[in-house]
């Protein structure tokens, strides 16, 4: 077994992600503190050709260089915007009819290993911040919840794990079903 050369990965040009077809996922991060896992995030979604990312309340936007220390570049190719205000995004994106899910620890939520994404449907993820995680105001206009289960004596993940856990999850399982 030999680790492949970077020359060998085939990575597209920024150009080549832009014009690819996208996940039908957005991500919208509240009141994200840490600027690493902000940068993490949009890793993640580069990765898996995330579709946008919403950026709301106090997250910091780009181009800021402590982001940019572990978003490595992936600011130039997934689109993203600022609000200020994340429950008028959650509302935005339910009247384009796109599934608003909090990741949170909720009454009534689906584990992760068994919520089925529906072919054609675009699912919005909202991840809250380091602390408080999503708001109890935006976890009310979503759509549903998804719980990352937990089975140590730590009940919550870092916001940049979560949100590569739960991505991986649903790409997987809208890319190949079983």
């Amino acid at each position: 077994m030999r680790k492949l050369e970077n020359s060998e990965l085939e990575r597209k040009s920024i150009e080549d992600f832009k014009q690819s077809e996208k996940t039908p996922l957005i991500l919208v991060l509240d009141d994200i503190r840490s600027l690493h896992n902000i940068g993490s995030v949009f890793r993640t979604a580069d990765a898996f050709l995330i579709e946008k990312i919403y950026l709301c309340g106090i997250t910091a936007t780009p181009p800021n260089k402590e982001i940019h220390k572990t978003a490595l570049g992936a600011t130039e190719t997934v689109v993203w915007e600022h609000h200020k205000n994340v429950l008028e995004v959650i509302e935005n994106l339910k009247k384009e009819n796109i599934i608003t899910l909090a990741i949170e620890q909720v009454e009534s939520a689906i584990f992760l290993q068994n919520f089925e994404v529906k072919k054609g449907e675009k699912y919005a993820l909202v991840f809250g911040n380091e602390v408080y995680g999503v708001s109890q105001e935006a976890v009310a206009l979503c759509d549903g919840s998804i719980e990352i289960p937990q089975l140590g004596t730590k009940h919550s993940l870092n916001i940049s794990v979560s949100a590569g856990i739960v991505v991986w999850d649903l790409f997987q399982k809208m890319n190949w079903p079983k």
